[in-house]
């Protein structure tokens, strides 16, 4: 569900959405949602305890970063953003981490149950590139719609998002 929020509010703030941006976007968090799970089900109970405590915060300071870039650009004057801005190699290595990082604990909990990585990684990752696609389309033609606020609100997305992950985590929901 994160993948599918940061896809549709990325799509939001976008001017348009191309089909190599929503492919791009949802190989990169398909791809991290293969790997993250099997790098957890790897750690076993050996290293997952270097991350477990703090992986929430990661996730939340990539979001606030990302999202507060885009408050910071539109109010600087761009109606909408340029794909190629918000897609940078380095903003969906944000993106994509940021979305992922909790499968590692998915991961880890197969693994302390012995199931066998591969089938789940790879059904997490198709699922995950299915709906990142979707909701980019989706999330660009809602912010049609809005027009000039739309980045606004796509960053206030990403930065609520980051909350919510650190908030349900602190909460332990």
């Amino acid at each position: 569900m994160d993948a599918l929020s940061v896809a549709a509010a990325t799509g939001f703030s976008l001017k348009t959405v191309r089909f190599r941006h929503a492919s791009r976007m949802a190989a990169s968090f398909g791809v991290f949602h293969v790997f993250m799970p099997i790098a957890g089900w790897l750690a076993g109970a050996t290293i997952i305890w270097l991350i477990a405590s703090y992986d929430h915060w990661v996730a939340f300071l990539l979001l606030i970063f990302v999202g507060g870039r885009m408050i910071y650009e539109a109010l600087n004057g761009e109606e909408k953003l340029e794909a190629s801005k918000v897609l940078s190699n380095a903003n969906l290595l944000l993106f994509s981490v940021a979305v992922s990082i909790d499968a590692v604990a998915v991961g880890l909990s197969l693994y302390c149950e012995q199931v066998p990585i591969l089938f789940p990684a790879v059904i997490m990752g198709v699922v995950t590139s299915v709906i990142t696609f979707l909701g980019m389309h989706l999330g660009n033609r809602i912010g049609s719609f809005i027009g000039r606020g739309a980045p606004l609100v796509g960053g206030t997305i990403l930065i609520a998002i980051g909350l919510r992950i650190v908030i349900t985590h602190l909460l332990g929901l």
